[in-house]
């Protein structure tokens, strides 16, 4: 079935409202940042997933670096990132080459994710602790975050495969990054369109584990708005990411890539965020960015007040 055929049962939204066209912001910390991903051979996800804070987060000093190359073994419908069965193969030097990057652009937060390797004994786990080790090694003050896949996979059954996803997240917990994050992405009716080869509650599971094994590491996840669910549907979802006790949220526009990628079914608008943001600080989340622009890794670093 081709992406046309699968997508054209929703209705594109309207044009892109006023409130998502943002500037480029500061030219000369994106073009530092391109420049030096492209010498040192890099992937970020900020670039990979074209990013609309991205020159903002630069200025700043973050970055959110992709590990395990540029190809993704899952088909989710809403990502940028280049998808297929085979990925490419492991690249030694990338560890000491973003560690190279993160001391060069003198960066102090930076986030760390991956493709989804599932050709992986590990799943990849042990790219994320190689990294952090090797810019641990170069830039000790750097903070790092780390937002995983869902580490799932693999023969047997369904205990097995709990398992193996709980030795997966131990090696990266191991190292411990100052937030543990995992993306849920959508709200539970529509996980199977969205995110394809993950589940709600596979990822819920997984959150838990966090919670269990390194309950001083802050766990954080994120939702995209416009695909198609309901204000309940994402009160239910922060509802059920509290029963977990995730402390940290983001909830953001989603955005279209490109005609291949699932559409935009509804724009929610700044007020609508801010009206979310305060809900979800009621429940009880010790950290929230609400807003059409904001990402996963928007602002990640702890700051006075959590009212972006």
């Amino acid at each position: 079935m081709t992406s046309k055929s699968r997508y054209s049962a929703i209705a594109p939204a309207e044009r892109l409202p006023e409130w998502l066209r943002r500037p480029v912001g500061n030219a000369s910390a994106l073009e530092q940042m391109q420049g030096l991903v492209k010498q040192q051979k890099l992937h970020t996800i900020c670039e990979e997933g074209r990013c609309p804070n991205r020159a903002e987060c630069y200025a700043a000093g973050t970055a959110t670096f992709l590990l395990g190359g540029s190809i993704c073994t899952r088909s989710c419908a809403f990502c940028q990132v280049e998808k297929g069965q085979a990925p490419m193969p492991l690249d030694s030097a990338e560890a000491e080459r973003v560690a190279e990057a993160v001391a060069v652009l003198g960066l102090s937060y930076v986030v760390l994710t991956a493709v989804a390797r599932d050709d992986l004994a590990d799943h990849g786990a042990g790219l994320f602790t190689a990294t952090m080790t090797a810019i641990r090694l170069r830039s000790p003050a750097v903070a790092i975050e780390v937002l995983t896949p869902d580490f799932w996979g693999g023969q047997g059954s369904e205990a097995e495969g709990l398992a193996a996803q709980r030795q997966r997240l131990v090696t990266v917990l191991a190292a411990s990054p100052v937030c543990f994050n995992h993306n849920l992405e959508t709200v539970e009716r529509l996980q199977g369109e969205v995110r394809r080869g993950a589940t709600y509650r596979r990822s819920l599971g997984l959150l838990t584990a966090a919670r269990e094994l390194a309950p001083a590491i802050p766990t954080k996840s994120g939702l995209m708005l416009g695909l198609g669910e309901t204000e309940a549907e994402v009160l239910q979802t922060m509802a059920d990411l509290r029963s977990v006790d995730c402390q940290r949220l983001t909830l953001g526009q989603y955005l279209r890539p490109s005609l291949a990628h699932i559409p935009v079914a509804r724009y929610w608008t700044p007020e609508e965020f801010e009206q979310l943001g305060y809900i979800a600080r009621d429940l009880g989340f010790k950290q929230v960015r609400s807003g059409p622009l904001v990402r996963s890794s928007y602002h990640a670093a702890p700051q006075p007040t959590s009212s972006r």
